[in-house]
C-alpha cells in the first residue's frame, strides 16, 4: 500500500481532467475567469489510464473525476467505463456542478451502464436562482435543472453528494433549503468551510460550527452517524425525520490532515501531495520522455512518502494559496 512517512495510507486520488469550467464562481476564479491551460499540455486519458493502472497497483482503490468542471471535456463517460474496469479500482465517483449532467447521463446510457460512476457529488451553493447567479456569475439555467435529476440519479441507485460552501453575505440563507434536501431524500447534503485559496482568500467562511447551530435551531438535534458516506474527510450527522445525511468538511476550523488519504492527479499530469502546496511530482514530463511502469511505479511512492503532515491554510499570508481552486481540482 501507499504510505506517506507519518504512516498514513493513501488509497484515494483525485482525477482533474480539465481546469476549464462553465461556472464563474466566487470563491473559485476572479470574474474575467483565468487563462486555460493549452490543449498540449493536459495528460491524454490513455496517459491517465496508465498512471492509474500504476497507482492501483500501489494501492489506489477509490478515484474522484474532477475539474474545473469534468463534463466540459469531451469523452468522460467512456473515460469512466474504462476506469471502473481496471483491476483493484473499487469505486469511481464524479464531482459536478450539475448543468450538463443531464447529457452526460444521455451520453452514458447510450455507450453502457458502466459508464455512469459510482457516485456523484453536485456543488449548489443555493436554490434562489438570484443567488445562484450571484455565486456562480451565471446567467442562465441553474437549479432549476438539477434538482430533478438528483431524483433521477437515486433511482438509478447513484450515490448523491450535494456540496454546498457557505460564504458570508453570499448564501448564508439558503443553509435551510438546502439541508432541508435530505428530508425526504436519501443524499448527503455537505457543508463545506472556505479553503483561502487564490480569489476564495478575499472572502470570509461560515464556521461549520455556526452552521451546525443553524441547523439544529430549525430541525433538532444532529445526531452522528456513524456509518460509512463515502472516502474522504466529511464527518456525518442525521437529523430527526430526515431520510439522508447532513456532512461537514471543516478544513480550517477543525481539521482533518492526521486521516488523510488522498493524492491528486492535475490536468497537466502533476501529482499534488496536499491541496494547500506545490509539492509533487511532473509525471506527463515522466511519461513523455520514456519513463517505464517500474520507473512510474517507484517515483510516485518515493513521491507519495513525502506528503506533508497538515496542509497551511492556518498560514494566511502563505505564498502556496495563490492557485485557484479551478487549477488545483479540490
Amino acid at each position: 500500500m501507499l504510505t506517506d512517512s507519518f504512516g498514513r495510507t493513501l488509497d484515494y486520488l483525485r482525477i482533474s481532467v480539465t481546469d476549464r469550467c462553465n461556472l464563474r464562481c466566487h470563491y473559485c476564479m476572479p470574474a474575467e475567469g483565468v487563462p486555460w491551460k493549452p490543449h498540449e499540455t493536459m495528460i491524454s486519458f490513455e496517459e491517465t489510464i496508465r498512471i492509474v493502472r500504476i497507482m492501483a497497483e500501489l494501492g489506489i482503490r477509490k478515484i474522484k473525476v474532477t475539474g474545473g468542471e469534468p463534463l466540459v471535456r469531451r469523452g468522460v463517460a467512456a473515460f469512466i467505463k474504462t476506469l471502473k474496469a481496471l483491476p483493484m479500482i473499487e469505486k469511481v465517483t464524479l464531482t459536478s456542478n450539475g448543468l450538463l449532467l443531464e447529457s452526460y447521463m444521455e451520453e452514458a446510457e447510450t455507450l453502457s451502464p458502466d459508464s455512469l460512476p459510482d457516485g456523484i457529488n453536485i456543488s449548489l451553493n443555493a436554490l434562489d436562482p438570484q443567488r445562484y447567479r450571484r455565486i456562480t456569475r451565471h446567467v442562465g439555467t441553474g437549479p432549476e435543472v438539477i434538482l430533478p435529476l438528483i431524483d433521477l440519479l437515486l433511482e438509478k441507485g447513484i450515490q448523491v453528494k450535494l456540496n454546498c460552501v457557505p460564504i458570508r453575505s453570499f448564501n448564508e440563507e439558503e443553509i435551510i433549503p438546502l439541508a432541508a434536501l435530505a428530508r425526504d431524500r436519501e443524499i448527503a447534503v455537505r457543508f463545506i468551510e472556505l479553503m483561502p485559496l487564490g480569489s476564495a482568500a478575499a472572502l470570509h467562511s461560515v464556521p461549520g460550527k455556526e452552521v451546525e447551530a443553524v441547523l439544529e435551531e430549525t430541525f433538532g438535534q444532529l445526531t452522528p452517524f456513524s456509518g460509512a458516506c463515502g472516502n474522504g474527510p466529511a464527518v456525518y450527522y442525521c437529523l430527526p425525520g430526515f431520510a439522508g445525511k447532513i456532512g461537514f468538511i471543516n478544513a480550517i476550523t477543525h481539521g482533518f490532515c492526521g486521516s488523510c488519504n488522498r493524492l491528486r492527479l492535475t490536468s497537466e499530469g502533476f501529482l499534488k501531495l496536499c491541496l494547500s502546496n506545490d509539492l509533487g511530482l511532473d509525471l506527463r514530463e515522466m511519461l513523455r520522455s520514456g519513463a517505464s511502469d517500474s520507473e512510474l511505479s517507484s517515483a510516485i511512492a518515493e513521491t507519495a512518502a513525502k506528503k506533508p503532515r497538515r496542509h497551511t491554510f492556518y498560514a494566511v499570508h502563505s505564498e502556496t494559496h495563490t492557485a485557484n481552486m479551478s487549477a488545483i481540482g479540490g
